[in-house]
């Protein structure tokens, strides 16, 4: 994961994201990456998954 926080409260996920971070271009370079879990993850201790791209246009 890069630039992704979580934590869960019972049955609550929350996710923290800096939006003044970047992480470079996108594959396609149309876009600049700010967060992402790189493909979908687990959630910690729990069964769900998630799959997150926080981005903006280049």
């Amino acid at each position: 994961m890069k630039n992704v926080e979580m934590s869960i409260d019972g049955t609550v996920l929350t996710i923290k994201v800096d939006l003044s971070k970047e992480f470079g271009p996108s594959s396609t370079g149309k876009t600049i990456i700010v967060a992402t879990t790189e493909g979908n993850i687990t959630i910690p201790n729990r069964e769900e998954k998630i799959g997150l791209n926080v981005y903006r246009k280049k």
